[in-house]
């Protein structure tokens, strides 16, 4: 007998069938929500943070540099800025405007300001701050902390500025930074491909990011400039930032810091001895040819280019007359005068043209052709023999021996010494200067050579040129008595294989006649600088060589009427006074070149200057040990090999 359904059966029934596709629905649905909130959790939470996180742009700290021991010359300081993101200001005139009721902002550079906006906005790039001002006083960075909620797209914010501490005293070495120019960066640029170009101007284009101009700060651009990296930035819904994340892992990686072979402490104290002289000192170390000190005076603040400096006062530099963007030291070029007699006493060892012992008598006059050459002396020297002739300084005995050994031997030993190559060791700016002989005055000027102008070349005259620089290695290779030298400057950093190392073969009987010569200049009676030979560290001497080096011509009739000197002439018509020693004298530590610019006398000018210069570095031990090379960690945060 069959069942028939109840209503009760057939109820249940579907209840089931209900209760199981509404489960089928609920696991799905919680399957689906453990996915998004657990599987997937991250891509949605960064999906969810982009709508109100933003990465901006974070440039690295440059890396430092300092001197041999560790002082800083280069470094960072702390400096109140405002600025405008000009994407977040729909009218840029209304902005400045405010800005300029708050603080002093001149018209001109509220004109120049709204054409940086709009071409910041042509090349979509609205998002970088554009600087307004910068070194804000406390006063202002105050005033404009408390408006800036007030102004849409202002930035009030404490950012770091490079910094240089000891102000002028090493400019022409170490340069100086700058906003990237477009010439910056195609330079910059080279060899990159499309895209990272483009991430280097975009990092360029950041109103913290400077390259390097001048000097280390140029040749060293990559070395300091670091990595660049993000800030995690909140914002609300006008794009206002309200909150910074911190985030290691998008931080950016600071440069590394450069040491150079400078003794700062030395520097200053040369710096302070020339005064108001315009001149130049270089300072080696005889043994290790490390630049101790490097001076070009007068200088230029680097710290007024860091922000960029007014056209007023950059016209201001360029035409003073005392010249305080040139750099003298190793850019540049003066007659060497007698310092280069030591030189010329070489060759002619060298080519057999003389013996030590061979004498020419000076009585002032040198006749050769139909022309008369002059020696300084009033009454001459009489009889002299090399040393008697290096000691005194005689004109008509070099005259005479540059003659016997011809301009080619002579130009052949000046290269020896680093004379006619341009070392730059790092810096922008370093000439080489002009070692003349027949073969380039036929090429330059299409004449050629005569034999007077050898006499002249025998003197340091005429046309040949050298840099404070080439003195000092010229004057360490003769210390050291002929051995090699490799002259550097970066002490730990990037290498500098541009230059070379001073290694042709000088004859070390030969570089000991030398000193005895410079020797006798400043401790043996009739020396030219006998007075400059005592350091006034009781006992140590120095050995040198005087130099006068004329810069116009002295007419017979002046000399008929006697030449005139000191204030009787215009300072730029003035001889300029040069002078060349090492100490101590009996065991070289030390080699100096000093140029002072319309100084007149060698004896009386630069040789009190260099002793002075000497007399600091042998009492304070300028070169000992230095920093980097007594320790691995010094060069924090990144290392380095020692060049």
């Amino acid at each position: 007998m069959s069942h028939k359904p109840s209503i009760e059966d057939d109820f249940s029934r579907r209840m089931i069938l209900a209760a199981g596709a509404g489960g089928v629905v609920w696991a799905g649905l919680i399957a689906r929500l453990f996915q998004l909130q657990v599987l997937e959790s991250e891509k949605y939470q960064a999906a969810a943070e982009d709508n109100h996180i933003k990465l901006a742009l974070a440039p690295p700290q440059r890396g430092r540099i300092l001197d041999r021991f560790g002082k800083p010359l280069a470094s960072h300081r702390r400096a109140g800025r405002v600025s405008i993101v000009p994407e977040q200001t729909r009218d840029p005139a209304a902005t400045l405007a405010k800005i300029a009721a708050l603080i002093e902002l001149p018209d001109e550079r509220v004109e120049k300001l709204i054409k940086e906006i709009a071409t910041s906005r042509r090349r979509n790039a609205g998002f970088v701050p554009v600087i307004v001002a910068n070194e804000l006083t406390y006063e202002d960075f105050a005033s404009m902390n408390v408006h800036a909620a007030e102004i849409p797209g202002v930035q009030v914010e404490m950012a770091l500025t490079r910094s240089y501490p000891r102000g002028r005293d090493l400019a022409h070495v170490l340069g100086y930074v700058a906003r990237a120019s477009q010439d910056d960066l195609d330079r910059l640029s080279v060899g990159m491909v499309d895209d990272e170009a483009k991430r280097l101007e975009k990092l360029f284009r950041h109103p913290d990011m400077r390259t390097g101009r001048q000097g280390m700060e140029r040749f060293a651009e990559e070395w300091l400039r670091g990595k660049p990296g993000f800030r995690k930035q909140v914002t609300n819904a006008h794009g206002r930032v309200i909150e910074e994340i911190p985030d290691e892992k998008f931080a950016p990686v600071a440069g590394k810091d450069l040491y150079i072979t400078i003794d700062s402490e030395l520097q200053r104290a040369a710096i302070e001895r020339f005064g108001e002289e315009s001149g130049a000192a270089v300072v080696l170390d005889v043994e290790t040819g490390d630049v101790l000190a490097m001076v070009s005076t007068p200088a230029f603040d680097p710290n007024d280019f860091v922000n960029g400096i007014s056209g007023s006062a950059y016209a201001a530099l360029r035409d003073n007359p005392r010249s305080p963007l040139y750099p003298r030291a190793h850019g540049g070029v003066y007659p060497p005068g007698s310092t280069f007699k030591m030189v010329v006493a070489t060759a002619a060892l060298e080519s057999g043209a003389v013996k030590p012992t061979d004498r020419v008598h000076c009585n002032r006059y040198y006749h050769f052709g139909n022309r008369t050459w002059h020696c300084w002396k009033k009454g001459g020297h009489g009889s002299v023999d090399m040393h008697s002739a290096i000691k005194g300084s005689c004109d008509v005995y070099f005259y005479e021996i540059a003659r016997r050994t011809g301009v080619d031997a002579i130009a052949a030993t000046a290269r020896k010494f680093g004379f006619g190559e341009a070392w730059t060791l790092g810096m922008t700016g370093a000439r080489g200067g002009l070692v003349p002989d027949p073969e380039w005055k036929q090429k330059a000027l299409g004449e050629q050579w005569y034999e007077g102008e050898t006499l002249n070349f025998g003197i340091g005259q005429g046309q040949l040129g050298v840099t404070p620089l080439q003195l000092a290695l010229m004057t360490a290779r003769i210390a050291s008595e002929g051995h090699s030298l490799k002259p550097k400057l970066v002490g730990l950093g990037p290498k500098t294989e541009q230059d070379g190392i001073l290694d042709a073969p000088l004859d070390g009987d030969i570089m000991r006649r030398m000193k005895a010569g410079m020797f006798g200049v400043t401790s043996e009676g009739g020396g030219t600088a006998y007075r400059s030979g005592d350091l006034g560290l009781g006992g140590p001497r120095l050995a040198g060589k005087t130099g006068t080096a004329q810069v116009r011509r002295i007419t017979q009739a002046e000399r008929d009427k006697g030449i005139r000197k000191g204030d009787e002439i215009e300072r730029e018509l003035r001889d300029h006074a040069l002078f060349v020693a090492y100490a101590p004298a009996d065991d070289p530590k030390y080699a100096i070149a000093v140029v002072v610019e319309h100084g007149e006398g060698g004896s009386s000018t630069a040789a009190p200057l260099a002793r002075d210069i000497l007399h600091f570095a042998l009492k304070n031990d300028s070169r000992r040990k230095p920093a980097y090379g007594q320790t691995a960690s010094v060069n924090t945060p990144g290392q380095g090999e020692p060049t």
